[in-house]
């Protein structure tokens, strides 16, 4: 190494042995990466380091800051400068970088395993500095496709994990990788480092379930001036991911007494771990990075933020006072008052604005936190203020004076700048007094669930009063679950947005598309026990690709507050201000109906009683009737159909129908296979298929049994006066000579 440093001859002959000697033995970087690196690419790095030293002295700085990256196909390395304890946002943000490009897509057959490690000692001249290294490996699996449910670790492993890990690291490793597999969320555990002050935390979650959550941790431990010597990131064949932190206090940590002991801090970031999980980068992430507002209340303030997105009361009296004045029976005025209704909201806040608003005021997220965690957290046993580890949410809320919702309306009319601003403040407000139960506070969570009573809802805007109402959060959904009765049931629809102009539509209207569906179905029940409800979840814009989880954590964080506190299912106590049991009923709908079988197993592992009856559409093995393959939904409208085609004496071959919905899905499928009327046009999410003389037949039928969308559709049995417009099609001339010079259809 010496040589061919020497013989680059950018650093001078007698400072060789020094600045090689300092970089191998000094700083504290793996062995692994002297393994792995070429001399060529280690010598390159040792001028690099040396250059950033003259550069600084060049420019009379004595802050010594280094930036080393190399990417390869199958490793990566980042060394920089960073001061223990700290996260900055001016810098290379290594870790998001490392996050998006290696950790996020993480697949069996793709998959990086991370290494980070921090120098011992200070750089030269610079007490507050320290190097911080990464170094990304490939996994090299033991076995790259396991059963999912496998969890040996010699066989799910990456073959150089398993050759360098310790026994005692396995042992802990395979201990969560079985919890990991059996848990729909994170799996923590922290162990005390013999003979130092150091603890080490590790965690196991499902790969995929929690983007950005490396970088986060970072952060979360940063808060409570805590830095990591080491730490360690492995994927697993199996679809686990574990994270192996190593904390320590930063340089004065425990000789300031601002901050609780190490013992209180990490115990306090063993709770909110779970936290992180729901939302690792929430809309108030600057603030909590800043210091400014803890994790907790930043999350809260995301919470509240999405649900003024829906419920801020902006229409005003002189909406009410037209909405009295029409006839609610004409479906003229009806459809006058929604329009008016959507576009009052749309051009008024929209969700960029009212984050801007709550964005500066993190005083009064900090006192109208305190209000909601007054309230829903419980202390827990060794929480007393006697005792050695209080939590730090226990301490903030004898320490600071908790307002009640009087003081709070006063202090928030005096802080504001403006009636925008207030309107929007005081909407926390309404959202604390609404919660009934949450799971906030319970350390299993996967998504955070709030039970809110809907006396909130104005009745001129929601004339049927809803009996159940829950919004469930996390950052690849949101959505809620309404219902009309107490025994309601209904399905679960999954919506995706085509683009972000299709997400902020849907995102706007979410509640009333979820409340007027749920209606409909409450009017369809009129004659039997079951009253109406209806779930939607609304994909993140990121998200799209996350059917799965975002179900997955939907019914994992409702039946969080369904389960009594005694249940196998919860370990800690929940707050219910509702005071009586329920139970929801629920069945498949769009992009759901492939998903119940796993919440009716879910149910089950969870401990719900009621698991058999949870879901409608499972399979018979589980004593479920297939919606799609029995066609139940089609078959019962089809039957009211036949029977206006009898009563009116029509012939439904010479009926000309036109669908809503494609031969891709359960009821436009068997709506198309059990008809005879003539198709001349179908929507669905891949754009518009029609034809006056008639759709060919065959040909949807073809599409209908193979359940494909309208975009397969064979355009030359088209006629000379058929077409097919997609989503993504644009400047399209129709037989008619219209053109279509922009895609107008938002599914």
């Amino acid at each position: 190494m010496s040589e061919q440093l020497e013989n680059n001859g950018f650093i001078p002959y007698e400072f060789v042995a020094s600045e090689t000697n300092w970089f191998y033995n000094l700083l504290g970087i793996d062995d692994m990466y002297f393994q792995t690196e070429t001399v060529e690419v280690i010598a390159s790095h040792i001028l690099s380091l040396y250059a950033a030293k003259v550069a600084a002295y060049a420019r009379d700085d004595k802050r010594l800051e280094i930036r080393l990256d190399k990417e390869a196909e199958d490793h990566a390395v980042y060394i920089d400068t960073s001061r223990p304890g700290v996260t900055t946002t001016d810098g290379p943000r290594y870790e998001q970088r490392i996050d998006e490009k290696y950790i996020n897509g993480a697949t069996a057959t793709d998959s990086f395993r991370v290494e980070t490690f921090r120098s011992s000692s200070p750089l030269p001249d610079n007490s507050e500095q320290q190097l911080r290294c990464y170094f990304v490996y490939k996994c090299q699996f033991a076995n790259p496709n396991p059963d999912p449910e496998e969890t040996n670790i010699e066989i799910v492993g990456d073959k150089l994990f398993l050759q360098k890990a310790t026994e005692n690291t396995k042992a802990i490793y395979q201990e969560l990788l079985i919890n990991a597999v059996a848990r729909s969320g994170p799996v923590i555990k922290m162990f005390e480092i013999e003979g130092s002050r150091e603890k080490r935390l590790v965690i196991a979650y499902r790969q995929g379930s929690a983007m950005g959550f490396f970088s986060a941790l970072s952060d979360l431990y940063h808060y409570y001036r805590l830095t990591s010597s080491r730490k360690y990131l492995e994927n697993f064949s199996n679809g686990i991911t574990i994270i192996s932190l190593y904390l320590r206090p930063t340089p004065g940590y425990e000789n300031s007494s601002r901050h609780p002991p190490i013992e209180a801090a990490v115990h306090q970031i063993l709770k909110e771990i779970s936290l992180l999980y729901c939302i690792p980068q929430n809309k108030f992430q600057g603030h909590f990075i800043s210091g400014r507002l803890s994790l907790q209340e930043t999350i809260y303030a995301h919470c509240v933020w999405v649900f003024v997105q829906q419920f801020l009361n902006r229409l005003g009296s002189e909406y009410t006072s037209l909405a009295a004045i029409l006839d609610s029976n004409n479906s003229a005025h009806a459809e006058l008052l929604s329009k008016l209704k959507k576009r009052l909201r749309s051009e008024t806040f929209t969700s960029d604005y009212i984050l801007e608003i709550i964005q500066k005021y993190p005083d009064l997220i900090h006192r109208l936190y305190l209000n909601f965690a007054n309230t829903h957290y419980v202390q827990t046993r060794g929480e007393a203020q006697d005792d050695f580890l209080p939590t730090l949410s226990y301490l903030r809320l004898q320490v600071d004076e908790v307002l009640n919702a009087e003081q709070l309306k006063d202090l928030v009319s005096k802080t504001v700048v403006s009636e925008n601003d207030r309107m929007v403040m005081q909407s926390f407000l309404t959202f604390n007094a609404a919660v009934l139960k949450t799971n906030f506070y319970t350390p299993t969570k996967v998504a955070l669930s709030f039970r809110l009573s809907a006396d909130f809802l104005p009745k001129h805007e929601y004339p049927d009063p809803l009996y159940g109402m829950f919004i469930i959060i996390s950052s690849e959904f949101r959505g809620f679950h309404l219902r009309f009765r107490d025994i309601a049931r209904g399905g679960i629809r999954i919506v995706k947005s085509r683009d972000k102009e299709a997400y902020a539509i849907n995102a706007r209207s979410l509640f009333d598309e979820n409340y007027n569906l749920a209606n409909t179905q409450q009017r369809k029940n009129k004659d039997i026990p079951e009253g109406g409800a209806k779930g939607v979840l609304l994909l993140d814009v990121n998200h799209q690709d996350k059917v799965a989880v975002a179900f997955h954590k939907y019914i994992d964080s409702i039946l969080d507050l369904l389960l009594p506190p005694a249940s196998p299912g919860i370990k800690d106590p929940i707050v219910d201000l509702h005071g009586q049991d329920e139970i929801l009923f629920m069945g498949p709908d769009e992009n759901s109906a492939p998903l119940v079988n796993w919440a009716t197993e879910h149910a089950r592992k969870r401990g719900a009683p009621w698991w058999k009856s949870f879901f409608t559409g499972k399979s018979p093995k589980l004593g479920g009737i297939p919606h799609d393959r029995f066609a139940m939904t089609t078959l019962s409208v089809r039957e009211n159909v036949e029977g206006i085609y009898r009563k009116m004496g029509i012939d439904q071959t010479k009926v000309r129908m036109f669908q809503t919905g494609g031969p891709d899905g359960d009821l436009g499928s068997n709506g198309i296979l059990l008809g005879k009327e003539q198709y001349v046009a179908i929507v669905d999410g891949s754009g518009v298929l029609a034809d006056p003389n008639g759709l060919d037949r065959e040909e949807l039928t073809r599409l209908a049994r193979s359940r494909k969308m309208i975009c397969e559709y064979d355009v030359s049995k088209l006629s000379k006066d058929g077409y097919r417009v997609l989503c993504d099609d644009s400047n399209v001339t129709l037989p008619s000579g219209e053109v279509v010079n922009l895609s107008l259809i938002h599914i």
